[in-house]
């Protein structure tokens, strides 16, 4: 009995110890976790996955193909660039993170700035590195393309997006926290329709729920 009572506490205080360190780590913030793709497992630095929104992904759709997913297209009448992020039928394009602060495991983690680069080549010049920026046509926050890898500060502070958890799935949010100096203004990633049928993605009221989905 008294064994089993050391174990507890033993096993009680190193849960705490690693909860201290991860809320010194995070001030004033979220606590971190893993993010999970929809096999389970940990969403990795490097790797690319399909972002699936979840409200078109049920757990019944197990064909390739089915559902919507994020990917770049152009979205402006006679203007082939710059690419813009949208939805589309199908998987989409898949997308690599590399977060601002690489662990040593390689494992993204939730409420961590990151960049969302699109791993597919486009005939733009611009990069397939998520930013965001004003659209004039909307009048709203739209994410689009030519952002860089890297370099957190003031100028690239239109670069950095952030996963939260969101009951049992995700979300997106612009809210960075890469320049001490600056007061960006935060918002929700979510999804809204154009003057022209496109399935934008930016800045939205309320939350987004979205899956992240293994290209293999």
């Amino acid at each position: 009995m008294m064994r089993t009572l050391l174990s507890f506490a033993l096993l009680f205080a190193l849960c705490t110890q690693a909860l201290l360190i991860e809320a010194q780590t995070n001030p004033g913030g979220p606590i971190s976790q893993p993010v999970k793709d929809t096999s389970g497992n940990n969403v990795r630095a490097g790797a690319d996955y399909f972002i699936r929104p979840v409200s078109t992904v049920p757990v019944i759709c197990r064909r390739p193909g089915c559902g919507t997913g994020f990917a770049l297209a152009s979205t402006t009448p006679n203007k082939a660039c710059p690419l813009n992020v949208v939805v589309v039928g199908g998987n989409g394009q898949p997308v690599k993170f590399t977060p601002v602060s690489p662990n040593k495991d390689g494992v993204i983690t939730t409420s961590t700035d990151l960049n969302v680069r699109v791993d597919v080549k486009t005939n733009c010049t611009e990069s397939t590195v998520w930013r965001l920026q004003s659209d004039t046509s909307t009048g709203k926050r739209i994410v689009t393309t030519g952002g860089v890898i890297g370099n957190p500060g003031k100028n690239t502070i239109s670069n950095w997006f952030k996963i939260l958890k969101d009951d049992n799935d995700y979300s997106l949010q612009f809210c960075p926290t890469v320049c001490n100096t600056c007061r960006p203004a935060c918002g929700n990633i979510g999804v809204f329709q154009d003057s022209n049928g496109n399935a934008l993605v930016g800045i939205t009221d309320q939350p987004f729920k979205i899956r992240f989905q293994t290209s293999s």
